[in-house]
This record gives structure tokens, C-alpha cells and sequence, in this order.
């Protein structure tokens, strides 16, 4: 089970409080929301607006892909949430 992500598009998702991104499997597409809540953890000082959120993602992009690749890991699913405890 390896996953990707060639795709560098992101969005705000404002009802979940995260952000949406996609990972690849060979030809399956995949969602993946990391929270709000996770990203303030990597970066404290994080206001919680869109624009400083997405801005965050970008800044730790390595960083959440890893992080996705080890909960993709754990078994797959329709989507993934990455939470504060897997940061």
C-alpha cells in the first residue's frame, strides 16, 4: 500500500475545520482532511482563519504527507482525518 500525492491542491474545508487534500494509490483516489487543531499544534502561534491555515499546510506539506502516508498505512477507508495525535 503505497500512497502519493502529486496532486499539490489543497482546499478549506469550513464545516470540518480542516484542510482537504488528495493522495493517490495507483488509480484510486483518496481524501485526506488534516485539522485544523493538528496544524495549530505544528505551528502554535497559528491564527484560525483560512488564508493562515492553508498558508500552514503549504509550509509543513512534507511534514502532513508523512503523516498521511502512516495513517493510510494503518488500513484504507473512503477518507482519512489526520487529528492531533497523529502529529
Amino acid at each position: 500500500m503505497a500512497i502519493a500525492f502529486p496532486n499539490r491542491s489543497r482546499s478549506y474545508d469550513a464545516t470540518r475545520r480542516a484542510v482537504r487534500f488528495w493522495g493517490y494509490d495507483r488509480s484510486m483516489e483518496y481524501s485526506f482532511f488534516i485539522m485544523a487543531d493538528a496544524l495549530k499544534q505544528m505551528q502554535p502561534n497559528l491564527q484560525v482563519d483560512a488564508i493562515y491555515i492553508l498558508r500552514a499546510f503549504d509550509v509543513n506539506r512534507e511534514r502532513i504527507y508523512e503523516i498521511a502516508a502512516k495513517v493510510y498505512a494503518r488500513g484504507r477507508k473512503g477518507s482519512y482525518d489526520l487529528n492531533i495525535a497523529d502529529v
